[in-house]
């Protein structure tokens, strides 16, 4: 394995894929310690590796992805040639994202063979298949290091976890009822409302709801079924991920769909139960003994879809029938 000295790893593009991803970035920096890393990412994933002790600068990603904006993207590129970088590692599969990296030419270039662009990287690594890893995403990223020599072996302690994060807890149910991917993926506000508020009660504790700006109108769904029940304050569209984080971090509990909120959650080791729908949560699902899991086994999830493809009575069949009684008691269990 070559040493290098001055490292670029392209960041991956969403919340959730860049929490799975910090298991590889440690196993580099562990192979690494002498070495300067740098992480190229999109605004809004940056906060989060602003307290990891891997990174040691950050560089906003700000062009518009694909073909547009080629004029940002040729002065991002000219200006990653100054640092002096001997090794780039691109975590994302796309073309654009390895487009910098080669016009500054960066010698070693370390990314999967997809979409077109490995005449693009030095070290074009074959995409791994089922069956060859473990099945959790995170592993997907420490194969890449393992398969290009950059590390040796998979760490025997790989935990999905995030760093420098000390906050004081407080009597707070934190509920984050959105979820990017598509409707699939989201639970019902009305038993969002209906298992915070059970799970609260005992204790009499508040309920934060959070979301980015295109879910408040399902987080303020959540908060109307909540008012009268339980004092609840309504975050969504009002925080950047670093608020976020440290306001999570005081949650005494979360619920949540399976959702980039949903692996910032379970990185910082609060008690989560996650409500699956058509995705697979063996595959991307939160991880540690503080991680529950609520799915119903219907015989056509996961699907994958983000929208349901099915009709009536089967519509979103794999969550509604997830109750809210369901999601409270396995809360409970992590309460104990």
């Amino acid at each position: 394995m070559a040493e290098y000295r001055n490292i670029l790893v392209r960041a991956t593009n969403w919340i959730g894929d860049a929490v799975m991803s910090l298991p590889a970035l440690r196993a580099l920096r562990a192979r690494y310690p002498g070495a300067r890393m740098t992480i190229l990412a999109m605004p809004w994933v940056a906060d989060l590796y602003g307290r990891e002790s891997f990174c040691d600068e950050l560089i906003p990603w700000t062009a518009a992805r694909g073909f547009r904006d080629l004029g940002a993207k040729w002065r991002l590129a000219r200006s990653l040639r100054g640092p002096g970088f001997d090794l780039a590692v691109i975590l994302p599969n796309s073309f654009d994202s390895a487009l910098p990296a080669w016009i500054s030419r960066i010698p070693v270039r370390v990314g999967f063979d997809r979409d077109a662009r490995g005449w693009m990287l030095t070290h074009a690594v074959p995409r791994i298949q089922p069956g060859d890893t473990p099945p959790h995403q995170s592993f997907h990223y420490l194969e890449l290091l393992r398969r290009a020599h950059l590390i040796e072996r998979i760490p025997e302690n790989a935990e999905i976890r995030l760093e420098g994060v000390r906050v004081e807890k407080r009597n707070v149910i934190g509920v984050s009822p959105g979820a990017a991917f598509g409707g699939a993926k989201r639970w019902l506000p009305e038993r969002f409302a209906e298992a915070a508020v059970a799970v609260a009660a005992p204790t009499q504790a508040s309920i934060a709801i959070f979301g980015a700006k295109d879910e408040v109108g399902v987080c303020g769904e959540v908060e109307q079924a909540i008012a009268g029940r339980a004092a609840v304050q309504n975050h969504a569209g009002r925080t950047s991920l670093k608020q976020f984080i440290e306001e999570a971090a005081a949650c005494r509990a979360f619920l949540t769909n399976d959702s980039g909120s949903m692996h910032v959650v379970s990185a910082l080791g609060v008690p989560v139960v996650a409500v699956f729908g058509s995705t697979d949560p063996v595959a991307t699902g939160p991880t540690g003994a503080n991680a529950r899991i609520v799915q119903e086994p219907v015989e056509c999830s996961p699907c994958f879809h983000r929208e349901c493809p099915l009709n009536g009575e089967a519509n979103l069949r794999c969550l509604r029938l997830v109750t809210a009684e369901r999601v409270a008691q396995r809360a409970f269990e992590l309460l104990k």
